[in-house]
């Protein structure tokens, strides 16, 4: 992307290091103090870590951005998440199924880190996809 704010490329960075499963990157782009929130719980990125080297492990999860807006030192990003069930993930059994789905992540920045990260998704929709439901 060209011509984009500091901030939305700090998000940027985020998802292309998601993507590439560059964990050492994606923890890199974080302040020390900052909170994940996400559908199994609150916590650090410390918490957030094994859920998502999970998702790239089993479900061989891809975000692509659909829109991104900014707004003072927040950052909303509507992606397109898709994936394959490779892998037995958290309890729920490899499928060799695909799903695609909305999610919606919500950053809040100090500086040129990401100070904390909502996210959501139809985990639900997800679940049926896979044949989990």
């Amino acid at each position: 992307m060209s011509d984009i704010s500091a901030r939305k490329q700090v998000v940027w960075n985020y998802v292309e290091a998601m993507n590439a499963g560059d964990f050492e990157r994606l923890a890199s782009l974080f302040t020390p103090d900052a909170a994940i929130h996400g559908v199994v719980g609150k916590g650090s990125v410390d918490f957030a870590m094994p859920v998502w080297k999970d998702l790239h492990a089993a479900l061989e999860m891809h975000l692509t951005v659909e829109e991104m807006i900014e707004e003072g030192d927040v950052v909303a990003v509507r992606f397109k998440e898709t994936g394959t069930s490779v892998a037995p993930f958290r309890g729920f059994p490899a499928t060799g199924k695909s799903f695609e789905l909305t999610a919606i992540e919500w950053f809040t920045l100090d500086g040129d880190r990401i100070a904390s990260r909502h996210g959501v998704r139809d985990s639900a929709s997800q679940a049926r996809q896979l044949g989990w439901a």
